[in-house]
């Protein structure tokens, strides 16, 4: 078997094991999200974090029986956490929580630990955690009356005539101290699963998911009637109020308990009774900009009390559901400052996590703040301005449809070199297969789902790397190639044999990945800057930035077709591995806004079209590749000068014989 057709196997054997891998972690997400395991565990670790301070006060036990079941609800979720996919790290914050309960730790603490392995459960695995619309409270009063009055009571005070004679009794949904522990899913999940041990059962088949949802709203709306009163006052004038809680989604987990750091207790209690009894008031809840600088707001207010992980979420949730947003706008208005805040909210959560001090923590945040209110001037003044929408469409374009093209041409010009036209066809397909796939995103970005921060970087990120890993291996077997006269070999050996199928496919793939990779990104830009109102001009600069594409494929591809075979091999392998390494720090980049990676700022220049970032987890993996490069380069060189020597000492054998 040759060289090429050992690389191409392994190739396709890298996408196909890809491809499974991201096939099977969707399946197990899907089934995950019909299982009732994670739901049963989440409610476990939620009721535990409310019950638990009924059964340690003072670091003292003051009810066996409730102490016991605190014990057994932990050790029953490790267990069913350890069961799951992917759940070592769970299974460590887990036992983080059983060894805080043996040790008979304060409420807060133990509070603290189990909600925060409930968030991370509810993050790694696909359960649905929120409505799919606002909740008619009208008809959660109705069935509240119907379906849990008897026992918890008219008004919720768990006076009912039923429940006067229940062992144990039914909860009290007029407690304010313990409502402040639960969330709207808290009920919901109650209200699904029912609670284990009581008498409360589950109306999962009596009830209809928008029912549960409605009546969960209704009933986490018991304890808070009085405040809820004054509580749309707050929510209609407090901007750090509307930017705690801008999704359905996140008021359907937002506790009283969690809120109470950024308001103050009595506000969040005001504006969660609020919201609950009318969640369509989340229509004025803030987004953009003025979320950024609320949840960074909110971030360093979590950072004081001493909740790390509540202030990390926050921070990020400013860059991802904030900033990521509005960035095509600002990219176009001024893309320095948005390399400022990228770098600056980057290293922001880096000190979070390792826990600086409260004074140089609210200095970097008021740095930051200071720069949203750039950010929010240069939008606002550039909203109308003509001129800034058709150089953003413009430079986008040609900036991200560079490396595509690179890719593309290189490709095409290989097969003509090998005169392999019959394979052109393949590498058209992936490129245009990644337009149309591209013009989907579009659509569904546009008009039918908004596709979150994170899922775009994580997507723009794992590509990256997957394309640059990719790239690295040709551009490495193309430098063998062209060293020693191996083209000539090759070539010789590629007129005379039929293109794989495999070969061809693999072709298709790098086309469609590294072009669909661009394509992703610049048309979420677009779809951020159609909603400007400045479309005629957006599809001029979509236009001629289009000419200018394909004007400098023209000229590559009339380049490569004069180019000596020798020199072309290593022309290309060298425009590979560069773009290689601009991948990695683009790939690297993008997986540090998703949160998925520390930053640390470095004395660098920022210079994106490089991949060139200002922070030492990119630079550093550039480096890598760097090094993987040259140490290809010299092995390759190493290897063609044994087989040179090796090929040449028959010759030498015959000619001394001969004399």
């Amino acid at each position: 078997m040759t060289t090429i057709r050992i690389l191409i196997l392994m190739f396709m054997r890298n996408v196909v094991i890809s491809a499974l891998l991201f096939l099977g972690a969707a399946q197990v997400a899907l089934a995950d999200s019909s299982n009732a395991t994670v739901s049963q565990t989440w409610q476990m670790l939620d009721y535990l974090a409310t019950d638990y301070s009924g059964a340690v006060q003072g670091g003292k036990i003051i009810s066996d029986s409730e102490y016991a079941e605190m014990q057994e609800f932990a050790a029953t979720s490790r267990s069913r956490l350890q069961s799951l996919p992917a759940s070592a790290e769970l299974v460590k914050q887990a036992d983080t929580l059983i060894a805080s309960i043996n040790a008979k730790a304060a409420p807060d603490r133990v509070s603290q630990q189990a909600h925060a392995l409930a968030d991370a459960l509810l993050a790694a695995h696909a359960v649905s955690t929120s409505p799919d619309h606002a909740p008619n409270l009208q008809r959660g009063a109705s069935l509240y009356q119907a379906q849990c009055s008897s026992c918890h009571g008219l008004t919720g005070h768990a006076d009912g005539p039923a429940g006067l004679h229940l062992n144990p009794p039914p909860v009290d949904f007029a407690d304010q101290t313990r409502a402040d522990q639960r969330s709207a899913l808290s009920l919901y999940e109650a209200i699904t699963q029912g609670v284990e041990g009581t008498s409360m059962t589950s109306y999962e088949k009596q009830l209809s998911r928008e029912d549960r949802w409605a009546l969960a709203y209704y009933v986490g709306s018991l304890a808070y009637e009085n405040e809820a009163q004054t509580g749309a006052a707050i929510w209609k004038s407090d901007h750090q109020a509307r930017a705690a809680i801008s999704s359905l989604k996140e008021l359907s987990g937002a506790r009283v308990g969690q809120l109470s750091a950024a308001l103050g207790q009595e506000p969040a209690r005001k504006v969660v009774g609020y919201l609950r009894l009318h969640p369509e008031a989340l229509k004025q809840a803030l987004a953009g900009i003025p979320l950024a600088r609320g949840r960074m707001a909110a971030s360093l207010a979590a950072y004081n009390t001493g909740d790390i992980r509540e202030a990390t979420q926050l921070a990020l949730s400013a860059y991802l559901d904030g900033v990521e947003p509005v960035e095509p706008q600002l990219n176009a208005h001024d893309s320095a400052l948005r390399a400022q805040l990228e770098t600056g909210m980057g290293a922001y959560r880096t000190s979070l996590s390792h826990k600086i001090s409260v004074a140089d923590v609210t200095k970097q945040a008021g740095d930051i703040d200071v720069l949203l209110a750039r950010a929010q001037t240069v939008i606002d003044e550039g909203a109308s301005d003509s001129t800034a929408t058709f150089l953003g469409a413009f430079t986008i374009l040609v900036r991200e449809g560079l490396e595509a093209l690179l890719v593309v041409v290189a490709l095409l010009a290989f097969l003509r070199k090998a005169e392999r036209h019959e394979a052109d066809r393949y590498v058209h397909a992936g490129w245009i297969l990644a337009l149309v796939a591209g013009g989907i995103t579009w659509v569904i970005a546009t008009y039918t789902i908004s596709i979150s921060g994170a899922s775009r970087e994580l997507t723009e990120g794992l590509s990256s790397l997957f394309a640059a890993a990719v790239l690295l291996s040709v551009g490495l077997w193309m430098h063998q190639k062209s060293i020693g006269g191996r083209w000539q070999a090759y070539l010789k050996e590629k007129m005379t044999t039929a293109l794989n199928r495999k070969s061809a496919w693999f072709l298709f793939g790098l086309a469609f990945i590294s072009v669909y990779r661009e394509v992703f990104e610049t048309i979420l830009f677009y779809a951020a800057l159609w909603s400007e109102g400045q479309g005629v001009w957006l599809l001029s600069g979509i236009a001629c930035g289009s000419v200018v594409l394909a004007a400098i494929a023209w000229v590559l591809l009339r380049t490569s077709r004069r180019l000596p075979i020798g020199t072309f091999f290593s022309a290309s392998s060298a425009l590979i591995a560069v773009l290689a390494v601009v991948l990695t720090g683009k790939g690297v980049s993008a997986l540090q806004e998703a949160g998925w990676i520390g930053v640390s700022p470095a004395p660098a220049p920022h210079f994106e079209l490089l991949g060139i970032y200002p922070t030492w987890q990119t630079l550093l993996a550039q480096l890598a590749i760097i090094v993987l490069i040259v140490a290809g380069y010299f092995f390759n060189v190493t290897r063609s000068r044994r087989q040179a020597e090796k090929e040449a000492m028959p010759l030498n054998l015959a000619t001394h014989r001969a004399e």
